[in-house]
């Protein structure tokens, strides 16, 4: 559990460093969201349909996180309007701050996720350890900006590393002996955290330059490169 708190910490220390533009930055993004976009269709899907949950337990799990992620792109709207009100150049500073907001619940998602993978037992807390470790990794280098660069990136991403490894522990403790529904249900509220992540934060952030060709191509080799961890820890 400690390996994605390390390279969350790992990925501030290389963006103190290096300034990446808004065009590396958005090809950042593309491949931070084919890497989530494989966790869910390479781990956390097929382990939910292995553990032959009541199909109204994943709905209404779904269902739960989807309204939850509603009222976060709520509550992070009204942040964003906020600062455009009351600051010259808000917008951006909100948009800055919804992403941090919905980057943080989306790491206490990711370490809720892995504590559910190791409690579910076998090689899936390990495969998404490692999977993860690569979101979190480039993490950093996307939350990079004009206002959270030098050590403010690095003790953002110590907070980031923090955050996964507390809610990977407690996910592990809550769900340690948990029935297959319980497990299962906390990875389908999970699951649609991640994909809110990745349609309306890291995509639509990603979009905001001129799209090119290769972004296209990042996005599926983050894709394939988690999917390449699936296959070779087997």
């Amino acid at each position: 559990m400690t390996i994605p708190a390390t390279v969350a910490l790992a990925g501030g220390v290389l963006a103190a460093s290096w300034h990446p533009s808004h065009k590396a930055r958005s090809l950042i993004q593309h491949f931070a969201s084919g890497v989530v976009l494989a966790a869910l269709a390479v781990e956390i899907f097929p382990e939910i349909g292995r553990g032959h949950v009541p199909p109204l337990v994943l709905v209404g799990s779904f269902a739960l996180g989807s309204l939850f992620m509603f009222a976060v792109k709520i509550w992070t709207t009204w942040m964003e309007q906020r600062e455009a009100v009351g600051l010259a150049g808000g917008a951006a500073a909100g948009s800055a701050r919804g992403l941090l907001l919905a980057t943080f619940i989306d790491v206490a998602v990711d370490g809720l996720i892995i504590g559910a993978g190791f409690a579910a037992g076998g090689e899936t807390g390990t495969i998404l350890a490692i999977g993860l470790s690569v979101e979190l990794l480039f993490l950093a280098l996307a939350l990079t900006s004009d206002t959270t660069k030098g050590w403010r990136i690095v003790a953002l991403s110590g907070a980031v590393g923090a955050t996964v490894l507390g809610f990977a522990v407690i996910g592990n403790h809550l769900l340690a002996g948990a029935s297959h529904a319980t497990i299962g249900g906390a990875l389908a509220f999970s699951a649609a955290a991640l994909l809110y992540l990745v349609t309306e934060e890291l995509l639509i952030e990603a979009h905001e330059v001129p799209e090119t060709p290769i972004a296209t191509l990042i996005l599926f080799s983050g894709f394939l490169i988690f999917w390449c961890v699936q296959l070779f820890a087997v």
